[in-house]
């Protein structure tokens, strides 16, 4: 399942569970077993930034897949690839009812552009 597939009540439930409480797949509230609503607590902010940098459902196996897409693109390629993911979570970020976790995932891919871009400054000419 992508994020894409997520209903929005499953991101809702999601985004209101702490990392912690995911310690199997079947745990997980989109995957598998649903978590009670009792355990809100202080993590919030944290499962935003996990949910943001890193997913897990983007970081299955010893690769996580940003690495892999960056691998296979080239830099050009990679570059448009950051560029247009930006764009996508800035775009709808009123839609999703997840406006201020949409504006970090832009803010995040236009971290990872500046950070590529500092590393390989040949990229643009």
């Amino acid at each position: 399942m992508s994020i894409d597939d997520a209903t929005p009540e499953e991101w809702s439930n999601l985004n209101r569970r702490s990392t912690e409480d995911w310690n199997e797949p079947n745990d997980h509230p989109v995957y598998g077993e649903n978590i009670p609503d009792n355990r809100l607590g202080n993590s919030y902010s944290n499962l935003i930034n996990t949910m943001v940098d890193h997913p897990p459902h983007y970081n299955n196996g010893h690769v996580e897949c940003i690495e892999a897409i960056e691998a296979m693109l080239t830099p050009d390629e990679f570059v448009g690839y950051l560029r247009g993911n930006s764009l996508k979570y800035r775009w709808r970020f009123r839609y999703k009812k997840k406006p201020i976790e949409d504006l970090r995932k832009a803010r995040w891919y236009e971290e990872r552009l500046l950070k590529f871009l500092m590393e390989n400054q040949d990229v643009l000419g």
